[in-house]
């Protein structure tokens, strides 16, 4: 039978229109900083994706800057501008915990020039963390305060309703082929006002935000995806995939009373479900999952292929064996009932399988 693709948080299938969009900008030879006919209809496509994300995300189109992807945004905590110190939520992605100078357990009263990096939705558990309100003009954080807040909107766009202007953020990260846009593609949303050196210097790109020639084709595909999965997001199609999500976990259940659904009684974004089932590794479910015909995570995609214990859980205070025995599944727009159920019976033909080789 055929593959069955559950791990659309690690990265979603292309979509359609993004494909389309990339073929039209494969014929358009200029460059966009030139300022010929061709050039001019490269420049065009770049802007033309600039105010898709930013109608997409609540931005005015000057307030975004294409990247690399999220990673890359992420880069803008290590500039000297945005505060002294960064404090990362403990459940934020590693392209956060990469830029921090402490973390929340760590903080020290009345620090100067602090930005708050958090995640609002996590990407092993689908978890919603709502940012904090800000008080007399400063962003509460344990026992300081933060001038300035970044949200990694990374697993929220197009998933669940979000604007960055109603938000309070000063920057957001995200990357496209999250949504179904090409790899190699993201954007920083940046408050038009914050003052911040460039990503990279050079020619003075992006409004001399982030220099280098930009990726043509991948951001007019990114564009296309942003605006085609908004368009799914207000049609419904999530509220679909949260009833496969729900009718998944009901099976989980039913067959296993030890298996935890971390995030269960959360706000959580409606495709992600973690299986923790404790004595059976991550690695281990993956794999026997793999062979059968599923493709599963034991975690974030973004750890260079190492399968460790979830630094996320432990945060949630499991201990260090029983998040070594989560796995992620999370849905898309394209799963079916029938995939949902399949998943539910081999997992659960390999669960039983495991207890008898455990007994």
């Amino acid at each position: 039978m055929s593959r069955i693709y559950l791990d659309h948080n690690a990265t979603a299938p292309l979509r359609t229109e993004a494909r389309a969009a990339m073929i039209e900008a494969m014929d358009v030879v200029g460059n966009p900083s030139s300022v010929h006919g061709e050039g001019r209809a490269a420049k065009a496509l770049v802007e033309r994706a600039r105010a898709q994300v930013a109608e997409a995300v609540g931005c005015n189109p000057a307030e975004v800057v294409f990247t690399s992807g999220a990673t890359e945004a992420a880069s803008v905590l290590g500039n000297p501008k945005t505060g002294v110190d960064v404090l990362v939520d403990q459940s934020a992605h590693d392209a956060l915990w990469a830029q921090s100078s402490m973390y929340l357990w760590e903080l020290k009263p009345n620090g100067p020039g602090h930005t708050l990096a958090m995640g609002l939705a996590n990407s092993e558990t689908g978890v919603i963390t709502r940012p904090p309100e800000k008080v007399e003009g400063q962003w509460p954080v344990g026992r300081a305060a933060a001038d300035w807040l970044l949200l990694d909107i990374t697993q929220a766009v197009g998933r669940i309703p979000f604007a960055f202007s109603w938000a309070g953020a000063d920057m957001a990260i995200l990357t496209g082929h999250k949504f179904g846009g090409p790899k190699g593609v993201g954007a920083l949303i940046i408050r038009d006002n914050l003052d911040t050196d460039p990503l990279s210097v050079g020619g003075g790109q992006e409004m001399g935000r982030r220099s280098g020639t930009e990726n043509v084709i991948g951001i007019a595909g990114m564009g296309a995806a942003i605006e085609a999965a908004m368009r799914d997001l207000e049609s419904g199609v999530w509220d679909h995939v949260e009833k496969l999500r729900n009718i998944l976990e009901t099976g989980v259940e039913a067959a296993s009373k030890e298996t935890i659904l971390v995030g269960k009684d959360e706000a959580r974004i409606p495709n992600t479900s973690c299986l923790l089932t404790p004595g059976w590794k991550g690695e281990t479910q993956v794999m026997a999952m793999d062979l059968a015909g599923f493709a599963v995570s034991a975690g974030s995609a973004c750890s260079s292929g190492k399968v460790k214990a979830s630094r996320v859980l432990m945060a949630m205070g499991y201990n260090e064996a029983d998040a070594a025995c989560a796995i992620r599944v999370s849905l898309g727009p394209e799963n079916t009932e029938e995939d949902v159920t399949r998943f539910v019976d081999v997992w659960t033909d390999k669960l039983n399988k495991h207890r008898a080789r455990s007994a």
